[in-house]
């Protein structure tokens, strides 16, 4: 094969992936996202200075939790709500890392245990699609994350580790289309990119 020949197969590959997450509406998708997931952002941002400077002094507060609750605790809280559909919005914990003893410390962890959570809920996704009655009531429940996952794939684990979208539900959702368990890992990396994203703005917030 001439080598020359190599680079505009790379580019028509390339096209093609462009024309396809164009027509199935990918961009648009990642677009709304984005959109969606300023105005809640800034909500919090706003309310955490809010309350800081005019409500509780976020200092005492969590000089408090850190007192009375010791770090395995509330990390192991935050381990069953990233394993389990996000219950708990991970900036609190952030927040809290950020008025610890060791905040890149206690950040670190707080990423590794939020990516490990989504492996979690990638293999409750495994074991439900063996399920058939569960399987068929999410199919319903999750008809959207599962439509989007089945389209495309990757992508949709890369936005759901960035953005303000429970990862948990996106895990999930891979997990029953039994995506590729290594692109999974590879692609859900940018969840520690995520917790140093915020951890930049929230550490010099409270």
């Amino acid at each position: 094969m001439n080598p020359a020949s190599k680079p505009s197969v790379k580019k028509s590959r390339f096209r093609l992936l462009h024309q396809y997450y164009s027509y199935t509406g990918f961009y648009s998708f990642v677009k709304k996202s984005v959109v969606k997931s300023i105005l809640p952002i800034a909500l919090f941002v706003g309310a955490l200075f809010f309350v800081h400077y005019f409500v509780v002094d976020f200092n005492a507060l969590f000089a408090t939790i850190i007192e009375k609750y010791s770090p395995f605790t509330i990390i192991a809280v935050f381990f069953v709500s990233e394993s389990l559909l996000g219950l708990v919005p991970p900036e609190i914990f952030i927040a809290w890392a950020g008025k610890s003893a060791e905040p890149i410390l206690y950040l670190s962890f707080l990423a590794l245990f939020s990516y490990i959570g989504g492996i979690i809920s990638y293999f409750i996704g495994k074991s439900i699609a063996k399920l058939p009655k569960v399987f068929n009531y999410l199919e319903v429940k999750m008809k959207k994350h599962l439509v989007m996952i089945r389209k495309w794939g990757g992508f949709l684990i890369i936005v759901g580790a960035l953005l303000p979208i429970p990862f948990a539900i996106t895990s999930i959702a891979a997990g029953i289309i039994n995506y590729k368990f290594r692109n999974y890992l590879l692609f859900g990396l940018l969840r520690f990119l995520r917790f140093v994203i915020y951890a930049l703005v929230i550490f010099h917030l409270v």
